[in-house]
């Protein structure tokens, strides 16, 4: 039942997402909040660790929205951000950041867990954690990474036997494409 719940607030988070409003972080501290047991219980312990990541980045993500507030960027708060492309120094710092996570995660669960996916369990969360970091900036790309990742995590929920999560990344994964054009829209509108 908590993985059904999860679904649902699952599908009206992406909704919110799609339609680029700020009521997406008001889903996104609840989802994370119930798939912390849904993950544990299945022993995708990255996955488990990352929705705590999710808890923290829905906040900053709502007052980045708001405020244009940024952790790592020079620019002073403008107001509300606005969809953007990723500039190119964001990319080398997202690529970094995948790379260590990656590295560090499948280490730990490797030698500190009795996960049987650590590969692909670390590639889903070290992704999904640049993945969050873009959709907090409004980074239009972010939408590409989402793709990525809810395809493998898809596959990773069906090897697991969480087969209504599965479903849900496969849709998110079709959606995600809809999500870049109506964003690309939104983007050139503004």
């Amino acid at each position: 039942m908590l993985e059904i719940l999860g679904v649902i607030v699952g599908i009206i988070y992406l909704w919110l997402e799609y339609r680029a409003s700020i009521y997406l972080w008001i889903a996104g501290i609840i989802m994370p909040a119930i798939y912390i047991f849904v993950y544990y219980d299945a022993g995708l312990y990255a996955d488990f660790g990352i929705n705590i990541y999710y808890l923290v980045i829905a906040l900053y993500g709502w007052v980045a929205w708001k405020t244009g507030f940024s952790l790592f960027g020079r620019e002073k708060p403008k107001g509300e951000l606005r969809i953007t492309r990723t500039p190119r120094n964001a990319w080398a710092k997202a690529a970094v950041a995948y790379v260590v996570t990656q590295l560090f995660t499948a280490w730990l669960l490797i030698e500190h867990t009795d996960s049987t996916v650590p590969w692909a369990d670390s590639f889903t969360t070290a992704l999904s954690i640049v993945g969050m970091w873009m959709l907090a900036r409004k980074y239009i790309e972010q939408w590409w990474v989402w793709c990525i990742v809810d395809v493998a995590s898809s596959a990773l929920y069906i090897y697991k036997g969480l087969y209504f999560t599965a479903v849900l990344y496969a849709v998110y994964a079709i959606i995600a494409i809809f999500g870049y054009y109506k964003w690309k829209k939104l983007m050139q509108n503004d």
